[in-house]
């Protein structure tokens, strides 16, 4: 048998002829990290004041685990090829689980903080794992219909993640956010165990270097940009300056790539994946719908409770409109994504993203009507279903099957490296406009991060929300550069074989 027979037949031999179960399993874990994302949102202003965290330090909660989340994908998804998905989809199930308790638990910023980190841990085991599998179980012409409820489960959680967080925030208090995690792990455990198949492993040699460089590159970046103005944008420990932080960060990714491109043994990123334009549109598409996504949560949010004085579950509520678009319009976009061009279908998508937020963003002050808010997340709702599944089905349809876990680790690299610079530079937006206006960084913590606009005069108020609405500018941006891309989606394949 020649090389391309066994491929082929490792393709008929993985595609299964009822493959929704496994799915299901696969998307029970999915909604856990993508609730636990959304969740901590609305959860913000009582971290803020039963810590006694800055909103910068608060936001670390979530870029530490946004930065270990993004890291290891690379690596992990690999891991995937070599010993099974299915057994490191579990490991990182239980570390996500057990990381989650251990949150739950935390009394400090700190604690929580390192917490978050080994979640993050968990999670970049996970998530490279549901991709791969959808991959290697579907086939081509179905797989827009998969990845269709993949991207729904990332809106149920956007809906499901700010209200149930609210509920549990309002009544027993933040650590509930993550003790609910317990009972959802153990039970994606014993679906994941029964329902997802053992798939076949391929070999591999890990490029250690590639990761260390990836790594601290991110980590200086990261850090350089979230941090640069506690430290006014100049030393931080002896030698070592924000700027030098942030160039060094550059110059160690730009690095890694000159690596990837010479390493002729087994690149941590195959570049030549690459070569594939809908694989490399997909990926800069992506990249910037998680920048937006994530720099909308945080300033939308604080909005709410430190300007409105709303509750945290009447905050979540807010939400509700964005992820009921995704939810109700799945299953057609899903059958969309397997008939129709991906350029016209994500250019929707983005073009209702860069309305939306960019109305909010222009119209947000402390007596911005609920109406408006609610036609704003509605339209993004409607515009994110055209965005997450067409995304991923349009990434991954060309993947030959050995490199499946290194391409699922690729795009939710990119994925993830866009939410943690969206929060970083959320950070760094909200900071720079808080003092713009002269107000402390602190200014939402108010009376048990709950009612925090009892706290805030009118003019500060006044002040508070223009600095946010400001933030928002953030989105409308990186929606624009995700709609440029999207032009150069070129016809799937699979459209010439039906």
């Amino acid at each position: 048998m020649t090389q391309t027979q066994g491929v082929a037949a490792a393709r008929r031999d993985e595609t299964l002829e009822n493959p929704w179960p496994a799915l299901w399993a696969l998307v029970a874990g999915f909604f856990m990290l993508m609730v636990d994302t959304s969740v901590l949102t609305v959860a913000t202003p009582a971290l803020l004041s039963d810590l006694g965290a800055d909103v910068n330090a608060a936001i670390w909660v979530t870029s530490a685990y946004l930065l270990t989340y993004a890291v290891p994908l690379l690596i992990t998804g690999r891991l995937g090829d070599r010993y099974g998905p299915k057994r490191i989809y579990l490991v990182g199930l239980v570390v996500f689980t057990a990381s989650s308790l251990w949150c739950g638990l935390s009394d400090d910023i700190g604690s929580l903080v390192a917490a978050r980190a080994v979640q993050g841990l968990g999670a970049a085991m996970m998530t490279p794992q549901t991709m791969a599998v959808i991959t290697r179980i579907f086939p081509p012409a179905r797989r827009g219909q998969a990845m269709a409820l993949w991207g729904a489960t990332a809106g149920a959680a956007t809906l499901v993640g700010p209200v149930l967080g609210g509920l549990l925030v309002g009544t027993w208090g933040w650590e509930w956010i993550f003790f609910i995690n317990v009972p959802v792990g153990v039970v994606a455990f014993v679906a994941a165990v029964r329902l997802i198949p053992d798939l076949q492993t391929h070999p591999h040699r890990f490029d250690w270097l590639g990761v260390a460089l990836f790594g601290v590159g991110m980590l200086c970046l990261v850090f350089g940009l979230q941090e640069g103005q506690q430290y006014a944008w100049g030393r931080v420990w002896g030698h070592v300056t924000v700027w030098r932080l942030i160039v060094g960060g550059v110059g160690l990714l730009a690095l890694f790539v000159f690596w990837q491109s010479r390493n002729r043994a087994e690149p941590l990123m195959p570049l030549g994946l690459f070569r594939d334009r809908n694989f490399a549109v997909a990926n800069i598409a992506i990249s910037m719908v998680a920048f937006s996504f994530m720099a909308l949560g945080f300033p939308t949010m604080l909005y709410a409770q430190a300007v409105r004085g709303w509750s945290p579950l009447q905050a979540g509520l807010l939400m509700a409109p964005l992820a009921l678009g995704s939810i109700v319009l799945a299953r057609t976009v899903g059958h969309l994504t397997d008939r129709r061009h991906p350029r016209v279908l994500t250019a929707f998508g983005f073009g209702c993203g860069v309305v939306s937020v960019g109305a909010l963003a222009w119209l947000l002050d402390a007596d911005t009507s609920i109406w408006l808010a609610v036609a704003a997340m509605a339209l993004l709702g409607t515009g994110s279903a055209f965005l997450w599944g067409p995304l991923s089905a349009t990434a991954n349809r060309n993947l030959p099957m050995h490199q499946a876990g290194a391409g699922a680790g690729i795009y939710n690299t990119t994925r993830q490296v866009g939410s943690t610079l969206g929060a970083a530079a959320a950070a760094l937006v909200i900071d720079w406009r808080l003092h713009a206006y002269g107000l402390p960084s602190n200014a939402a913590s108010g009376e048990a991060g709950l009612h925090a606009a009892e706290a805030i005069d009118p003019a500060l108020a006044a002040d508070y929300s223009a600095a946010l609405g400001q933030t928002l500018w953030l989105g409308p941006v990186a929606f624009a550069i995700g709609l440029a891309a999207t032009l150069f989606f070129e016809r799937p394949r699979h459209f010439d074989q039906r």
